[in-house]
């Protein structure tokens, strides 16, 4: 488009490759005990990778989604690699975003915490993936308690920058936070009102309008005006129905002019707003403390989040049940609040710490044994369950003379379900018919055997075919001729027809969560 405003980095126009993975749970890492049915997720492994694998089932479904990528800093942690330079750090992130908002629901949310380094640039980058229509507010998070004495300028705050997938929608669903203690001591009941404390509010408006600009006459007797440049806030009937209710107050002496009374035990809460305190969200060093509470001081993590900064935003995006994600888990912060105060949720961690914090942690939830963060002020004495999943590994190797070969770490049922995934097909083996394992649209199969295929095999398979049935056939190898044998069965071998298309690039990423069943003889290895 022609005066487009865009973000250019090294690297924009060039393609991301990836290779669709299988997602495989691990039985013995899951735990279900208390929640055989649990939807929880804990993914170990790429979060790119993961996340186009889930894209296909997710897609449209989740509520709120929560991430804290490398800020780019140019510091060193111990469990990421944080110096990135600026472009290979934009690379990084926008085919990571792409995927996260295709998985929100039209009512959802994504919240991304980000600091003074790349701010900015992800404002730009979410702006120009997003549209700037679906920005709502940059948070300021007051993440410090004090001055960093040897900074030039202490930063004592970090952003999270808020976008709707529908603004309008999600002003509508979006929750009001409670009043705090502090707030709730605003509200007062100096008349003796039966419906208690109250606080009152201005009962003009901003503006001239002929049909609310009426004369007020005080219980005093005084009779008042809005004041000059105002009008009052609602239709004379709307007034006089208020004051019936005994809902106005006059001033102590009944003279004054009128404001209109909001109760206490009435509040639906208020609207948040973007500043948020430390005192009202934590801060580091409460994050800090809660991780060597959970882990002890030698096995902390370098940059956790405190639980009541992921509480409140849980709080505002969504309601028990709903389903929440975080591809940047880190020490699994977000999983644990999420577990807390009853939402699903999907969390996925590369680093070896998705063992020795996220699954401990979660661990520890589950068992009643995390009495810190917000546990006590959600009520949570444990219970639920998750379920541990792997990406598989790639699917092609190279051997010794540099020949592409199948994995070995591929069984016969994974490599099935991996083709049907490379395919664009859904692995969903039949019980009766032993070529259809795998289903895709208009009567369309495919079957996947690491068995050379012979003539007579191929006229069985034809021969049990229905009209109207499609099929394509991914073998080892196949007798002479046999590609054109029928006109509707396909042959390809493997793994030619993958490295072919070597741009690994499609649209559509089915979700294969693999337990590989026991299954007909025609899909074994010959070895």
């Amino acid at each position: 488009m022609a005066n487009k405003l865009e973000l250019t980095w090294v690297g924009k126009d060039e393609s991301i490759r990836i290779e669709p993975r299988l997602l495989i749970e691990r039985p013995e890492q899951s735990n279900t005990a208390a929640d055989p049915d649990t939807e929880n997720m804990l993914i170990h492994g790429d979060n790119l990778l993961a996340l186009k694998a889930l894209e296909s089932k997710y897609a449209g479904q989740v509520k709120c989604i929560y991430i804290d990528p490398p800020y780019n800093t140019g510091s060193a942690f111990e469990h990421y690699d944080d110096n990135l330079e600026h472009s290979q750090w934009l690379n990084l992130m926008r085919p990571r975003l792409e995927i996260l908002w295709k998985l929100l629901r039209e009512e959802g949310s994504l919240w991304i915490s980000i600091d003074d380094d790349e701010q900015a640039y992800m404002k730009v980058l979410c702006d120009e993936l997003f549209g700037r229509s679906s920005f709502i507010a940059s948070v300021i998070w007051q993440k410090r308690t004090s001055p960093d004495m040897r900074a030039i300028i202490s930063d004592g705050h970090d952003y999270i920058l808020v976008y709707a997938k529908n603004r309008d929608i999600f002003k509508e669903v979006r929750n009001k936070l409670p009043l705090t203690d502090e707030q709730a001591t605003n509200y007062k009941n100096p008349d003796n009102d039966p419906r208690g404390p109250w606080a009152s509010s201005d009962f003009t408006a901003q503006g001239w309008r002929p049909n609310q600009m009426y004369t007020i006459v005080t219980p005093s007797g005084n009779k008042v005006l809005p004041p000059e440049g105002r009008c009052w806030r609602h239709l004379e009937d709307v007034f006089q129905q208020l004051l019936k209710e005994g809902r106005l107050w006059f001033g102590a002496d009944g003279s004054g002019v009128p404001r209109k009374k909001t109760y206490l035990s009435e509040s639906e809460g208020i609207a948040p707003w973007t500043w948020w305190t430390n005192k009202e969200v934590g801060h580091n060093q409460e994050a800090k403390k809660e991780i060597i509470a959970l882990f002890g001081a030698l096995n902390a993590f370098d940059t956790p989040k405190p639980e009541r900064l992921i509480e409140r935003i849980i709080h505002i995006a969504t309601n028990p049940g709903d389903l929440v994600l975080d591809s940047f888990l880190g020490s699994g912060t977000t999983a644990a609040v999420a577990h807390k105060m009853g939402r699903r949720y999907i969390g996925i961690e590369m680093g070896n710490h998705a063992y020795t914090h996220c699954k401990v942690r979660l661990d520890k939830v589950i068992a009643g044994e995390d009495d810190g963060g917000v546990t006590k002020s959600n009520g949570w004495q444990g219970g639920g369950g998750y379920r541990f999943y792997e990406l598989a590994p790639s699917l092609i190797n190279e051997d010794s003379f540099g020949e592409a070969v199948i994995n070995p770490d591929y069984d016969s049922n994974m490599l099935a379900a991996a083709m049907a995934l490379h395919e664009g097909f859904t692995y969903q083996p039949d019980s009766t018919v032993f070529w259809k394992q795998s289903v895709g649209n208009e009567s369309s199969y495919l079957y996947v055997t690491t068995r050379h295929l012979t003539s007579a095999l191929l006229d069985s398979i034809k021969d049990s075919m229905e009209d109207g049935e499609y099929l394509i056939i991914a073998c080892r190898s196949y007798d002479a001729g046999l590609e054109k044998a029928y006109g509707n069965i396909t042959i390809k071998k493997i793994p030619q027809m993958l490295l072919s298309r070597c741009e690994f690039g499609r649209e559509n990423y089915n979700l294969n969560i693999v337990h590989p069943p026991v299954y007909d003889e025609e899909v074994e290895s010959d070895e």
